[in-house]
């Protein structure tokens, strides 16, 4: 038996994984008081706000998956375009050939808070008073602060005492950045909710009219009025250029949240669910399809020859994400039915040869001509020394521009419903802080291309294609599996390992235990262009968690990947929760790397 970090969590009442053990346990807490999977993830949704403001905020964006009890699942995109005033041409003119990755030019239609707030309505029991108060009651009183938000704030510090000046009002406070369990309060963001809370139930009786009223006020009242002041207000962004947004209050008006079927994938009695390719999703069933012998004749899980063939097929997936994914004219012109063919994979299988690749090859579905552009296929001479993403937390890149990261949140319910939630973006250190509500605007638009004619190309109306990619995993048509992680590009890299110990029952210990294969030693490579400004590209390059071995990492160099080795816990913050629909067990696993993501459950 190989022993792990935690137990795998049993019970029966409900279950909770997160980033952050205040979301899980304030999930818990709304489970107790009658409160289902959805009103549960909810309210832990706002908490993350709260608690990892270096990781999400509320103008942030939010892909959610959910699976009602006896219903199907489907796809929540709280994901918000680009503006209408975010044309190729628009920044071009201002002499960019990328979006930049800080900055009101950056900021896409905020899209988080509507779809909590849809999910709320559509799936959930609660009033919106009863999801927030968790929140507000952290932002009013405060909480204690986790060791990397003050290193986030202390990596921008001259930023914000020189440029930013009301995010040092709120995050260096005395002129010094949080300290670790220091009690960190966001009073602006309090009086916010609790002034959105009071216009809501001004409406009048009834559960779903004051959702919809929360819902209005977000869009057309005093926080969209903010919003989009900020976003015109010029603010120094990474390319060393002070730059006013296109965001207005209209492009916040004028979207919400929508409903969507998952792209799913069949494999070995698994039927696995992503959100479309508007996200990094489909890269994980296409690395399943490039799997499919696995499980009979492949190498042995957890040996070098495993590891080099799982980072071989993750590399010709991702490279296809590169050429074909993006929102592009609702993504009919995105051939996924090819991508995920018998055929097409089979003749990309053939790629995944004894030795590293150091090219990008992306496929030609349906005899379709590859869609690179310049910019990608530059990306290489853009490689970057920069130290990898580790846990999951904001890195600086040479430049010293600071990378945001994620959060993720998982819940399963007594009744059988599920859900899996990645929040992401309005970072602390995305944009400057509003005053009068507590948090920045977000950066989402720097992941689409300037170039024109791609699948990723910055389009009005349109979606930048995101990196945020929650996972549900089915057996016989039952949800069995709700997953994710944050690390932008690594996100299904660290999820396909995941599900593979999963799936493949790897000896972690023994059967279906999610807190091994969450511990279990894991990699990353960055060999596609980042998907984060400056769009950075390290061929061949892999990195890997020491604990997988001399032998692992010597077979990987013998195969010519330029192995960089990490320490012991640094790669991936996996949660996880599932149910037998047999006999009702509901179980849940939290990662221990970073010392923040806890799972709650009975």
């Amino acid at each position: 038996m190989t022993f792990t970090t935690r137990p795998t969590l049993q019970g029966t009442f409900g279950m909770v994984s997160s980033t952050h053990w205040l979301a899980s346990a304030s999930a818990m807490a709304v489970l107790e008081d009658g409160g289902n999977a959805f009103d549960a993830a909810v309210a832990a949704g706002f908490v993350l706000h709260v608690v990892e403001p270096h990781l999400n905020g509320p103008a942030g964006e939010v892909p959610i998956l959910l699976a009602p009890a006896g219903g199907p699942v489907r796809v929540l995109c709280g994901q918000g375009p680009a503006p209408r005033g975010a044309t190729v041409e628009h920044y071009t003119s201002l002499g960019l050939d990328l979006v930049p990755g800080t900055g009101p030019l950056a900021a896409a239609v905020p899209g988080a808070f509507d779809a909590w707030m849809t999910l709320l309505r559509d799936h959930g029991t609660k009033e919106p008073r009863d999801v927030l108060r968790y929140a507000i009651g952290y932002a009013e009183r405060g909480h204690p602060a986790v060791e990397r938000i003050g290193a986030t704030v202390e990596r921008v510090r001259e930023l914000f005492e020189t440029e930013w000046t009301t995010s040092a009002e709120l995050y260096l406070p005395g002129g010094r950045p949080p300290a670790p369990g220091a009690l960190l309060r966001n009073p602006a963001l309090a009086a916010c909710w609790r002034r959105l809370l009071a216009e809501a139930e001004a409406a009048g009786p009834g559960r779903e009219r004051r959702i919809e009223a929360a819902r209005r006020v977000w869009r057309e009242g005093f926080t969209a009025e903010a919003l989009a002041d900020f976003a015109a207000r010029p603010a120094l962004d990474t390319s060393g250029e002070r730059h006013a947004g296109t965001l207005t209050g209209d492009d916040i008006a004028a979207w919400s949240a929508t409903y969507e079927e998952p792209v799913t994938y069949d494999w070995h009695g698994w039927t696995v669910c992503k959100a479309g390719p508007w996200s990094q999703g489909p890269v994980l069933l296409q690395q399943l399809a490039l799997l499919e012998g696995l499980p009979d004749h492949g190498p042995a899980y957890g040996t070098g020859e495993y590891v080099h063939t799982l980072i071989e097929a993750s590399k010709l997936a991702f490279a296809d994400r590169e050429a074909w994914y993006g929102d592009a004219d609702g993504a009919e012109n995105v051939p996924l039915d090819d991508l995920l063919s018998d055929a097409y994979t089979a003749a990309r299988r053939l790629l995944v040869g004894a030795t590293a690749s150091h090219e990008l090859r992306p496929g030609a579905p349906g005899g379709r001509v590859p869609r690179l552009g310049s910019r990608a296929l530059s990306a290489a001479e853009r490689a970057t020394d920069a130290p990898a993403a580790g846990a999951g937390e904001p890195t600086v890149a040479r430049d010293g521009a600071t990378v945001g990261d994620t959060c993720h949140l998982d819940v399963v319910d007594r009744w059988g419903n599920m859900v899996s939630a990645t929040p992401s973006g309005g970072w602390l250190q995305s944009n400057p802080v509003v005053p009068s509500l507590g948090f920045p605007l977000g950066t989402r638009l720097q992941m689409a291309w300037l170039e024109p004619g791609l699948p990723n190309t910055l389009t009005p109306g349109r979606r930048p294609r995101t990196t945020l990619t929650p996972s549900l995993a089915l057996r016989d048509g039952e949800p069995v599996l709700a997953f994710g992680t944050p690390g932008g590009d690594q996100q299904d890299q660290w999820q396909t390992h995941f599900f593979l110990a999963v799936a493949l029952r790897a000896p972690v210990r023994g059967g279906l235990d999610l807190q091994g294969a969450v511990d279990a030693p894991n990699w990353h490579h960055e060999h596609v262009p980042g998907s984060f400004h400056p769009r950075a590209m390290r061929p061949g390059a892999v990195t890997v968690e020491s604990r997988a071995g001399e032998e692992v990492i010597g077979e990987l160099r013998r195969r010519g990947h330029a192995v960089t080795v990490a320490d012991p816990w640094s790669e991936g913050r996996l949660c996880a929760v599932a149910r037998d629909p047999e006999t009702g067990v509901l179980s849940a696993a939290a990662n221990p790397r970073g010392m923040q993501g806890y799972a709650v459950g009975r």
